[in-house]
């Protein structure tokens, strides 16, 4: 019989719990973890972890994209955003550029506070 890893089923609950606006801040910490990681290994010269980590990034925008409701005149701004993240992701991992990772940091973190803010209000 397999122990569970008590973490992992707390995780799991989680995100089952979670209203989709928390789901949304939890991708938005992710992808923030995940473009930290992605900077660390461009510092350390280690290629698969910025690799790893960048696809991890592009995923969860990507997610954030398909997840838009352009119901909402708004949809198209963040549409806009997310791809011009897109393209910064792939050109920082071609290139493995910590710059250009920084800047994308810099725009998630910035999306982040925002989301909390709208969070806050809609309580």
């Amino acid at each position: 019989m397999a122990l569970s890893n008590p973490y992992a089923n707390y995780a799991n609950t989680k995100i089952q719990t979670a209203t989709p606006a928390q789901l949304t801040l939890m991708l938005y910490d992710g992808a923030i973890k995940f473009c930290n990681l992605a900077i660390e290994g461009v510092d350390n010269k280690d290629i698969p972890k910025a690799h790893t980590n960048i696809k991890k990034v592009e995923a969860i925008v990507e997610e954030f994209r398909a997840t838009l409701n352009f119901k909402y005149p708004v949809a198209k701004d963040f549409d806009s955003v997310y791809e011009y993240i897109e393209r910064r992701l792939l050109e920082a991992n071609i290139k493995k550029d910590k710059e250009i990772l920084e800047e994308v940091l810099g725009h998630l973190r910035t999306m982040r506070d925002t989301w909390v803010e709208v969070m806050k209000r809609a309580k």
